[in-house]
């Protein structure tokens, strides 16, 4: 095979070391380098050094965890970086060290054999860890909730089954009121908002039940959580308004697209960018997200169709979008999502949404143009010979025979 990178390199990072293979080929002949170095700056520093010296060009490193990140920071303005995915670059079995690690990364790299994984710039990924943390303390503030309300069963309080949100007003107004020692069924359901579409009588029924000072203490302690998490999200909220700024007009794109809010727009720009050159085609994009069947077929035979996993953050996000937009009356999307679903179900049908809206949002990014709704009527006027032949012999199947005649 052809060797595309005489003079490159390969790392094996860990937490506290990096092993490096220096691969140099003078014609057919090849010599490698090892070193060992620490992963503090400093043990960078003299990696950085130490690569240059022999004139290296191009480093590949594995994904491994966050290690990857500080090496990638102190090597990225001197060198040509390719992160690797682990599972794309396994080694031989048996075979398995550091040093040789390092060495099988490099010998792929020279000969072109590893795909480079997708870096956002810097910005980029300030806003990704924003937006995935804010992620995180939603789903922990969910988690708090759940707790709470197993408390309120456990004291007999059947206040979720009065109030939809305990986080509400009304409940947390009775929550508190319970915390600070109020038993009366009565003067806790006084404390309800007057549109709280319970009644009185079954608010009091709701709240008579038996509570002790664990459950007062577990209350309290789940709600500070609660408490403490919502204050941190709409911190995290300004701070992803702030870092949105230089990308408002990306934003603006986006949010043309029906289901498509500013909240879910952060998360995508944070999570593809805005330069749609780093995907040569919008199936490289779905095929990077897990919104596209896998190609799994043996002796002719198709295996699985299975979606891959694909990134968690994005791919979660879309499918949210995808509800939201097929619930749109007259929109494309909304005649998709019932086309499909009659006959592949809704689960398929909503990944199908998803799929064309990140194909959308593709186009959208990489032309700067802004959404246009095909309608609903777009796969009706698509196809009129088809749609009539069906609806002709759903009527015979019937037994209803009908004359056609053109309008």
């Amino acid at each position: 095979m052809e060797v595309l990178y005489p003079r490159c390199a390969g790392l094996d990072v860990h937490a506290e070391t990096v092993v490096a293979c220096v691969r140099l080929a003078t014609g057919a002949t090849v010599r490698r380098d090892h070193r060992t170095v620490a992963t503090t700056t400093q043990g960078l520093l003299e990696l950085g050094q130490w690569l240059a010296s022999l004139e290296v060009t191009h480093v590949a490193m594995e994904a491994t965890g966050v290690y990857w990140k500080p090496v990638w920071h102190v090597l990225e303005e001197a060198f040509t970086l390719v992160l690797a995915n682990a599972m794309h670059i396994r080694n031989i079995p048996g075979r398995k060290s550091d040093v040789n690690d390092a060495t099988w990364i490099a010998d792929l790299l020279a000969l072109g054999l590893i795909r480079s994984s997708f870096v956002p710039p810097a910005p980029i990924q300030d806003l990704r860890d924003l937006t995935r943390t804010r992620t995180q303390l939603v789903r922990e503030s969910a988690r708090h909730t759940q707790r709470l309300q197993k408390t309120l069963e456990d004291a007999n309080l059947k206040l979720t089954e009065v109030i939809s949100d305990v986080r509400g007003v009304s409940g947390r107004a009775i929550v508190h009121a319970i915390i600070e020692g109020e038993t009366d069924p009565d003067r806790l359901a006084r404390l309800a908002h007057p549109r709280l579409e319970a009644t009185p009588a079954q608010l009091v029924e709701a709240l008579t039940g038996r509570v002790t000072s664990h459950h007062r203490f577990m209350l309290k302690l789940h709600l500070q959580q609660i408490t403490t998490l919502e204050q941190a999200v709409r911190d995290l909220d300004a701070r992803i308004e702030e870092m949105l700024r230089p990308f408002r007009a990306v934003v603006d794109l986006l949010v043309s697209m029906p289901g498509l809010k500013a909240r879910a727009a952060a998360v995508i720009v944070a999570e593809i960018g805005t330069d749609m050159t780093r995907f040569p085609t919008a199936g490289h994009l779905l095929s990077w997200a897990g919104l596209c069947p896998r190609l799994d077929e043996s002796a002719g035979k198709r295996r699985s169709n299975r979606t891959r996993r694909g990134t968690p953050w994005l791919k979660t996000t879309l499918v949210q979008v995808a509800w939201a937009a097929a619930r749109t009356k007259q929109s494309y999307f909304h005649a998709q999502f019932l086309r499909l679903k009659s006959r592949r179900g809704p689960k398929k049908a909503i990944l199908a949404v998803a799929a064309s809206m990140l194909t959308d949002i593709y186009v959208m990014l990489r032309d700067g143009v802004f959404f246009e709704d095909l309608g609903d009527q777009y796969f009706a006027q698509r196809d009129k010979t088809r749609l009539t032949a069906r609806l002709l012999k759903r009527l015979r199947d019937l037994g209803v025979e009908v004359e056609i005649k053109a309008a």
